[in-house]
């Protein structure tokens, strides 16, 4: 396992899965030697016997960790994730050469694909790994291998960020990518910073060596958070602000360089944005939260066809107590109204959730995502953070002015798989 570029998720808020319809889970091939009851639990055991403080202190985002283990159980586990004649199933099912598997030497210190065209053969690949001594590069394994599916879902909940992985195959005495130099052993774990430049090989006297690159925080940094409230900061700003409504000047957007009098009133726009930011408790989320429900795992589950989209459990009432289940899943933000009809384009809140998603593309890029959730009046933002913020809460209790409100929002929740009645 080596995970690069990881951060912590924030308030350590675990989530309780509870499957609308009660899927029994079980761990894949026996019990796992890591923890997989909370996102906090997995992230510890990964990394034990470093304590999570002493990571995030000492070397999140500083310097590289190598953490070795004689552990034959773990090493065991490890190789259990993803092996050779997993390769050989996968292509029985139709792999392509690019969008999941790569082939490549390292060539004079540079970067050589010997990738074939369309599909991807099993014979080939081997004869290419046995004879040509290339690596093999199997891209986000977790969209069919359950266990790291489970593990990087955990890990998505534990960093709020997506997770994404890919398996490096390697005969014995080669090398399949360019530039430090770590003897890591199965069962070890090697963490990487970001932008740390490294290589692999392995060693002869080995048949091969595979190893899982697990990397996340991709996106998540200070500036693309800022590009992504800004523009709510300043739709907010300029409803109550009549000089932010007023137009610009003629012509300016023909200048070839912008006016020294532009460039003094958008230094003394952002200042007042910096003076109302202060005393804003709602920030408005562009895409950030919205696109990380839309592209990340489903929560895990084991059975063939079953899945998260179907309520379970009572109908929840006026007399109910509910309870949020699901809560690593699900993003809640303010934002303006996105229906185009709507002129007035008043703030809404939009309710996101990852239980829809399909694991076949995560990761994938350019395959088609939608978003899954439920959108609400402003007026029902307090409602829901009572539902967000209490282990249960009785529906009677919602701040909402009439029990039809209440019902129908209660409804509307418990339809979409987010609440159930305790």
């Amino acid at each position: 396992m080596m995970p690069k570029k990881v951060k912590p998720a924030g308030d350590g808020k675990e989530e309780g899965p509870v499957p609308c319809k009660q899927v029994k889970v079980e761990a894949a091939g026996g019990p796992s030697p890591l923890n997989l009851d909370s996102p906090s639990g997995l992230f510890e055991s990964l990394i034990s016997p470093i304590k999570t403080e002493t990571f995030f202190k000492e070397f999140w985002e500083q310097k590289p960790l190598l953490i070795q283990r004689d552990d034959p159980v773990l090493a065991t586990y490890y190789r259990s994730l993803f092996r050779l004649s997993d390769l050989k199933s996968l292509c029985s099912r139709g792999m392509y050469y690019g969008r999941d598997v790569n082939v490549c030497r390292c060539v004079n210190g540079k970067k050589k694909l010997l990738n074939k065209d369309g599909k991807a053969h099993f014979l080939q690949l081997r004869k290419d790994f046995d004879q040509k001594r290339a690596t093999i590069q199997f891209h986000q394994p977790q969209r069919f291998k359950d266990e790291l599916w489970r593990i990087q879902e955990k890990l998505e909940c534990y960093f709020g960020s997506l997770v994404g992985s890919n398996v490096y195959i390697t005969p014995a005495g080669s090398q399949g990518l360019p530039p430090h130099y770590d003897d890591v052993e199965p069962g070890d774990l090697l963490y990487f910073p970001r932008g740390t430049i490294h290589q692999a090989d392995t060693p002869s006297g080995l048949a091969h060596s595979t190893h899982v690159t697990i990397s996340t925080y991709q996106s998540s940094s200070w500036g693309d958070f800022l590009l992504d409230t800004i523009s709510g900061l300043v739709f907010d700003t300029a409803k109550a602000d009549v000089e932010l409504r007023a137009g610009i000047p003629r012509q300016l957007l023909l200048q070839v360089e912008t006016t020294a009098v532009a460039t003094r009133k958008l230094s003394g726009f952002l200042r007042m944005l910096a003076d109302r930011l202060e005393g804003t408790k709602e920030l408005l989320s562009a895409d950030m939260k919205k696109d990380f429900a839309m592209n990340r795992l489903p929560p895990y589950y084991l059975g063939d066809g079953v899945e998260l989209s179907t309520p379970g459990g009572q109908l929840p009432g006026l007399d109910s107590t509910v309870r949020l289940q699901f809560r690593d899943h699900v993003v809640l933000t303010v934002g303006p109204d996105q229906d185009p009809s709507d002129e007035t384009r008043e703030k809404m809140v939009y309710i996101y959730h990852s239980l829809k998603n399909r694991r076949e593309t995560h990761m994938m890029g350019n395959e088609e995502t939608e978003s899954h959730g439920l959108r609400f009046p402003l007026s029902h933002i307090d409602a829901l953070k009572q539902i967000w913020n209490s282990s249960a809460i009785s529906v009677k209790d919602l701040k909402l002015t009439t029990d039809e409100e209440k019902q129908s929002l209660v409804l509307s929740l418990w339809t979409e798989c987010l609440i159930q009645v305790v």
